[in-house]
């Protein structure tokens, strides 16, 4: 009986490495068949994530740069102005191209008063319908003058609002607008440096949507010309600061109001159509003005002129001369 036990515990020993290489053997065929097995939905997944994802070579990131909205493509219209233009700055622009036609001091930073409304307006009108109602925030009656008497807590269509800003320039439409568009006065505000920016304005910083405060609110006659380019763009832009004057329905106990546009080339000189004026006693009387003629459309910016009505129609005269 002893020698049969021996021959078992040999052949025992002997079959131990064969079990375990086959067991190792298995699991690794396991192991080799379930990776096998998975790869398809592996590479489903990798083609169909997102890009960035794992095993994707992110897309190049492209970024534009900013619209090049005026240019000097050649020398300007030679000519001197006998007098002299009374404005600090000045600039004449071709609006189609974007061309400047002339310049007097155009990228000189000055406060600019209420045409800093026109950004107000671009902005404001990329956001609000004209039929959206805007509900006056409390703050709104105690903007500085100029205002047109809103009340706290009244609610105003969009469109009459747009009107009293660009033709009467009431500082509380600007406020109203601008907490109705961008939640808070301050955060429109960076809305309109960020715009300005991205515009490539680098002469232009605001504190206001109306450009009641002068302080650190500015921007060139080269940047509103740009500026202006963009607005009138704006269908709805254009029709309201070519309209010398419009009656609006309002709620008791107002009933009716007028909005008589300050811009007072629209009625005496051909062609004018647009855009906005502005004063402040730092700013001095501004003026951004455009005008079209035969297919050939201007525009001009006067600041700080004692008689920018002048100025405006002697540029635009010189363009049209140019051009025509």
């Amino acid at each position: 009986m002893p020698a049969p036990r021996k021959r078992y515990r040999y052949r025992l020993r002997r079959l131990t490495p064969v079990a375990a290489a086959v067991l190792v053997a298995g699991v690794c065929g396991a192991w080799v068949g379930a990776r096998q097995h998975q790869a398809p939905t592996a590479t489903i997944a990798v083609a169909q994530a997102p890009l960035g994802g794992v095993g994707v070579a992110a897309a190049p990131k492209v970024v534009r740069a900013p619209e090049r909205l005026l240019r000097r493509d050649g020398p300007l219209v030679a000519h001197r102005f006998r007098p002299a233009l009374l404005a600090w700055s000045a600039i004449l622009v071709d609006a189609k191209t974007g061309r400047v036609l002339w310049e007097l001091r155009a990228h000189a930073r000055r406060h600019v008063a209420s045409t800093t409304k026109i950004m107000t307006a671009l902005l404001a009108l990329r956001k609000l319908e004209p039929h959206d109602l805007v509900t006056v925030d409390k703050s709104v009656p105690r903007v500085p003058l100029v205002r047109e008497g809103l009340r706290a807590g009244e609610r105003v269509e969009a469109w009459k609002l747009f009107y009293s800003l660009l033709l009467y320039s009431g500082n509380d439409d600007a406020l109203a607008l601008a907490i109705a568009a961008g939640g808070t006065k301050w955060h429109f505000v960076h809305q309109m440096n960020v715009e300005a920016r991205i515009l490539g304005l680098r002469d232009t910083h605001f504190v206001s949507p109306s450009g009641v405060v002068d302080v650190d609110n500015y921007s060139s006659a080269w940047d509103l010309a740009a500026l202006t380019r963009v607005a009138m763009r704006n269908s709805r832009f254009r029709r309201i600061v070519r309209t010398p004057r419009r009656e609006v329905a309002w709620s008791a106990p107002t009933y009716s109001k007028i909005y008589v546009n300050n811009n007072r080339l629209l009625t005496t000189y051909r062609g004018a159509n647009g855009v906005k004026t502005g004063y402040t006693h730092k700013a001095g009387p501004c003026l951004v003005a455009s005008a079209t003629r035969g297919g050939v459309s201007l525009i001009a910016v006067v600041l700080d002129s004692p008689d920018m009505y002048s100025d405006a129609k002697r540029l635009l005269d010189l363009g049209f001369g140019s051009l025509g």
